[in-house]
């Protein structure tokens, strides 16, 4: 699907084209790095693929039936009761389905699952796990899943990814995740949020809340993404963190859903070398 032929909805397409990324790294790996495991909790990148494959399968049965999705995420939950993990739940569900193989069906599914919420208007509400989100929140978030379990792949390729002023989107989620990080770890919101200053991977400043010499973060778009997304510890950056709110944030930053995860510790998420030199 090219690019003209979908229209609509910006975080859509940004959603697709994350994919197609991640997608180019996967057609062109070594066939004997799928097994490994990576630094991302040991998942292959079968695992990785499968779970993003899965919940973007989730995606498309929310766009078209709200009493469907619901359904899904009882039968989860209720698996997950029985010990059931949501890797295992979605492992069930592939019937063995890996490899090139998998990689294929995964990206008929992301085109597809692109193309249907561009047509939605961004406010446009869905059901999901929690509680409904906009056809923007949801793209948004399709797309940081993507690249940050992407990540995990790059890493172990030994490759860097090129990255795009789409990563927007997800800095936004960082941001708009401030009071959730505290809230999630069972800790008071600050009532002051600090000043971001962030350089885009094209160069273009991207600022949020008023400026302040107290309480602050500068650096890199890209780095600030891997925080949030929790592919990298803050202390692994070069970003420059002012004050002890943003210090206490930036430690723990969570920008998705779900239970208080812990960030990777110092050290433990880098790009390999294994692959990269017989590429």
């Amino acid at each position: 699907m090219s690019a003209s032929s979908t229209a609509g909805l910006d975080q859509a397409l940004d959603f697709r084209d994350e994919c197609d990324a991640l997608h180019a790294a996967l057609e062109n790996a070594p066939a004997e790095a799928w097994a490994e495991p990576t630094q991302f909790k040991g998942w292959t990148f079968d695992d990785i693929l499968g779970h993003l494959y899965f919940f973007d399968h989730a995606s498309e049965i929310a766009a078209r039936s709200r009493d469907e999705v619901q359904a899904l995420f009882r039968d989860i939950f209720q698996a997950g009761a029985t010990g059931v993990s949501l890797i295992d739940y979605s492992r069930r569900w592939l019937q063995g389905c890996a490899g090139y193989a998998l990689l294929e069906r995964w990206r008929t599914q992301y085109q597809r699952l692109a193309e249907i919420y561009a047509a939605f208007e961004p406010g446009h509400r869905l059901a999901w796990a929690g509680p409904d989100m906009s056809a923007r929140s949801f793209m948004s978030a399709r797309q940081m899943e993507t690249w940050a379990h992407g990540q995990a792949i790059f890493d172990a390729l030994g490759i860097d990814r090129v990255e795009h002023d789409r990563l927007r989107n997800i800095a936004v989620m960082g941001v708009n995740t401030f009071d959730w990080t505290f809230k999630v770890n069972r800790r008071d919101v600050p009532a002051v949020k600090p000043y971001l200053r962030l350089a885009s991977p094209s160069g273009a400043l991207w600022e949020w809340n008023g400026p302040s010499t107290v309480e602050r973060v500068e650096g890199s778009a890209v780095e600030f993404c891997r925080v949030v997304t929790q592919t990298r510890n803050v202390l692994d950056t070069s970003l420059a963190v002012t004050g002890e709110i943003a210090r206490q944030w930036l430690a723990s930053a969570q920008c998705f859903a779900g239970p208080p995860e812990s960030p990777p510790a110092p050290g433990t998420r880098f790009k390999q070398a294994r692959y990269n030199s017989e590429w």
